[in-house]
């Protein structure tokens, strides 16, 4: 994908006037801010048909179609003053541009998987850039690379792969309708991190447009920037456009297999072997811990604890069967868990949509549910004693609501350095915790009562977890950790390093002097945007 030039020179020379000009302006109405984006319009891309106000019958209907937690979808909660739906580059310089013009602050969206919606809720008034129309997917097989646009969801990346080859696929989140843009520039998970690494690991070039309204690729940022936004946020930086991935390979068949057990099946006892194991397995075997409180035998007043144990291996199943019996036999996999299939079934099935779904169920950008819901996230370093363990259940069975993931580590994640990227969490981990309330009641109460019990399980772990700092995963964002609304320089430098240390560690002061270097006026800001040197 070549990097567009200016449709004319008339166009760059107003984009240098006003993005030379803008700080000298005062806030203005939103309606100037209108008459700005449409008077420096390209005529070829008006960007008209992508403004959407309060009084567009499509409004609320832009708004909430890429809300994916309704704790933000109430009648209390701001509103945007405008959307704009960028349907070309240069939609996007000219928001920029306008934006500081009229001293606005914009959040970016591509997914809206953003999980305290900090990509579509603010303090202040504010306007939302909204990429999901700027979604192509280019895939190259010869030299194994795509390039992918920010608005794309990762689930139209795995299709667009396997419309090409059954021999590729690219390691990222099992979410199919997560947006490229926030899963890439914050590091990008997936089950086949420990073969792979993660999908930043596995980026070469990106397109970006700047606080001065330039569309930059790799050359053009410098390797400074392009580092600092593959890990470490976009959306502190610029307007991420879009990335240049490698694929990878995958074989023509693949194995999953979704084990459950209960504290009566043992769970205690192959929970605490699955931590001994987990990061040593074979590189092509993933296999992610899920802990969750379920109805015993005895109904509702007989809670009792669920071990999952799901299971994505790059090989069949007898191999597969051959690693697990050397490595893992307490868990006691079968032929008859095993489940053989293409790589980009093994997406859907992951999703997790029903067996036997279409992978054309992957091009949908509906999430199968929408939910109110609160997520934290740890990282380990040493296994948890057999009695801390059957703690940590009491409590949990105790709080009844929250669930525990674990994610392991070890292969290419141990051997990537933490300061290649942004993302720093690297050998060392054993595994990678999420905590996960998801609710259905509506109100403000209902939120606080279970936002309160996730914390809870948070606090339990404490004895069990990082330290100095407790470690969290940027793309797991968590407003509990620190929030930074302060205008000032000096505070804001101090309040984002709470948080800034807790995801970044010691990468956290390079990406502040890229930050400063590149946007120095703090334009692209939100509540846990990398902050500038106080100078």
């Amino acid at each position: 994908m070549a990097i567009p030039r200016l449709s004319s020179l008339m166009l760059l020379s107003t984009l240098f006037v006003i993005s030379i000009s803008w700080q000298a302006s005062a806030y203005s109405a939103p309606e100037k801010f209108v008459q700005c984006l449409l008077n420096h319009s390209q005529p070829s891309y008006p960007i008209g048909p992508a403004i959407y106000t309060p009084n567009n019958a499509s409004y609320s209907s832009i708004l909430k179609s890429y809300l994916r937690n309704l704790r933000f979808n109430t009648s209390s909660t701001r509103k945007p003053f405008l959307i704009v739906t960028a349907l070309h580059e240069s939609h996007v310089k000219l928001s920029v541009i306008c934006a500081q013009v009229h001293n606005l602050q914009m959040k970016i969206r591509s997914g809206g998987h953003d999980y305290e919606g900090v990509s579509y809720v603010a303090e202040v008034p504010f306007f939302i850039l909204d990429m999901f129309n700027l979604r192509s997917i280019n895939v190259d097989i010869k030299s194994e690379t795509a390039w992918v646009q920010a608005g794309a969801t990762l689930g139209e990346v795995y299709y667009r792969i396997s419309e090409k080859s059954k021999f590729h696929g690219f390691p990222a989140s099992v979410e199919p309708t997560v947006g490229v843009g926030g899963h890439f520039s914050g590091g990008g998970y997936g089950n086949m991190m420990r073969k792979y690494g993660l999908s930043v690991d596995n980026v070469v070039d990106a397109q970006i447009v700047d606080v001065h309204g330039r569309l930059l690729d790799r050359k053009a940022m410098g390797e400074d920037l392009f580092w600092a936004i593959t890990g470490g946020g976009g959306a502190s930086f610029g307007v991420v456009i879009a990335y240049k991935i490698n694929l990878v390979r995958v074989p023509e068949i693949v194995t999953v297999f979704n084990v459950t057990r209960t504290l009566e099946q043992n769970a205690t006892e192959i929970v605490y072997r699955w931590q001994y194991v987990a990061d040593k397995l074979d590189d092509d075997l993933f296999i992610r811990l899920t802990m969750e409180i379920v109805n015993g035998s005895g109904g509702d007043n007989n809670k009792t604890l669920r071990a999952s144990f799901f299971s994505m291996f790059l090989g069949d199943s007898e191999r597969l069967l051959s690693v697990m019996n050397k490595s893992f036999p307490e868990l006691g996999l079968k032929q008859s868990d095993c489940m053989e299939m293409s790589w980009v079934e093994s997406t859907v099935f992951w999703a997790p949509f029903p067996y036997g779904t279409s992978p054309e169920r992957l091009l949908s950008r509906n999430p199968q549910f929408h939910k109110h819901f609160k997520r934290k996230s740890d990282y380990v370093k040493k296994p948890i004693p057999k009695a801390g363990l059957k703690w940590i259940f009491q409590k949990m069975i105790e709080l009844d609501s929250p669930a525990l993931t674990f994610n392991p580590y070890g292969g290419r994640m141990g051997e990537i350095s933490a300061s290649a990227t942004p993302f720093p969490h690297r050998a060392g981990n054993l595994w990678k915790v999420q905590y996960a309330t998801d609710w259905d009641e509506e109100g403000s109460e209902a939120s606080e009562h279970h936002i309160d019990l996730t914390r809870k399980l948070h606090m339990y772990m404490t004895p069990f977890v990082s330290k100095n700092p407790r470690e969290a995963y940027f793309n797991y964002k968590d407003l509990d950790i620190g929030i930074n609304h302060n205008a000032n320089v000096k505070a804001s430098y101090l309040e984002g390093r709470v948080y800034g240390i807790k995801y970044f560690k010691d990468n956290f002061d390079r990406l502040v002097h890229v930050k400063t270097k590149v946007d120095p006026s703090n334009f692209f800001r939100n509540e846990q945007s990398i902050p500038t040197l106080p100078y």
